[in-house]
């Protein structure tokens, strides 16, 4: 612990730099202890709040600026990869995009203080179209709050900080022992979890093939398209006759979804986590004859199946 103080405390305002940067583009690196610990430490005279507040808001709009020209030029492959990596990757892609159907460009603001949605709110208001002056504007705006927000505290409680610190110090390698060991935990059942709910609906999945079939003989089936907005934005293109319905929407409209058919749900993700979370929420509420779309819209565009735009949808 004393070294890690010494390593703020000799090389503070790089530290400082390198940590905001990688923790806002996406690293498991939080920011926030090393902040307060800069703000305790500007409190002390030991370093300049003002450079420390300008150094964390220069290192978060760099890392996001990064970002957002990422989303500018490959949006969907960004969405994509994150959708395979996350540990819930539905929550935090949908998050992000309700936040910016309701607020617009202050996601860009509000987004720095939700953890994980920090990561999407850049490349995502790249896919959008906004210009980059207004993103350097609002990312502005959201990086100085982001970094005095998290500065000011440990700077005003410093003291209290020096007795955290001290017990710290103290604990020595157990406390760090704890942390590690609290933090593997976490995501080890985080993917445990996150196995266990791919496997829970995969024996009754349909594949591309066999929903192709069925629609060439004429079969009875209804096709649900949940995919949110910014995924449709990228790709506007649907399934013939699919229903366009949101995540959020399936417990307020599974009403019109006939219980007397077979009905197949696809989403953007390549395992299904929307359309499965559906398909179990649609179950719950009589509708048994329902599967996810094995590999999600991507599947079935990467074999090359029928697409029609949604104004030709609308008009079948």
């Amino acid at each position: 612990m004393q070294e890690s103080l010494s390593i703020l405390l000799n090389h503070g305002y790089l530290v400082v730099f390198l940590w905001v940067f990688a923790d806002q583009a996406g690293l498991p690196l939080p920011a926030l202890p090393v902040l307060l610990a800069a703000g305790a430490l500007a409190a002390a005279g030991k370093l300049n709040f003002f450079a420390i507040v300008g150094l964390a808001s220069v290192a978060a709009m760099l890392s996001d600026t990064m970002w957002f020209e990422i989303g500018r030029r490959r949006g969907g492959s960004v969405l994509k990869f994150i959708c395979r990596t996350s540990l819930e990757p539905d929550s935090c892609v949908g998050r992000t995009q309700q936040m910016f159907s309701k607020r617009g460009v202050w996601t860009l603001v509000a987004a720095k203080f939700v953890p994980g949605l920090n990561v999407l709110a850049s490349p995502m208001a790249g896919m959008s179209g906004i210009s980059r002056m207004k993103f350097l504007a609002m990312n502005t705006v959201g990086a100085l709050a982001f970094a005095i927000a998290f500065v000011t505290p440990g700077y005003i409680f410093s003291r209290q900080l020096e007795s955290i610190l001290a017990v710290a110090s103290a604990s020595g390698r157990w406390m760090v022992v704890g942390i590690v060991a609290f933090t593997t935990a976490y995501i080890v059942f985080k993917y445990i979890r996150r196995l266990r709910f791919i496997r829970m609906l995969r024996v009754s999945r349909i594949s591309p093939e066999q929903l192709k079939a069925m629609l060439e003989t004429g079969e009875r089936v209804v096709i649900v398209d949940l995919r949110l907005p910014g995924d449709f934005a990228v790709e506007p293109r649907t399934l013939p006759g699919a229903i366009r319905l949101a995540p959020q929407d399936v417990a307020t409209r599974h009403k019109e979804i006939p219980r007397d058919q077979e009905v197949v749900l696809y989403c953007s993700c390549h395992d299904e986590f929307t359309s499965t979370r559906a398909a179990l929420l649609l179950r719950s509420y009589g509708i048994h004859k329902v599967r996810p779309l094995a590999g999600g819209y991507d599947g079935w565009m990467e074999r090359k199946f029928p697409l029609i735009s949604l104004d030709e949808n609308l008009k079948n």
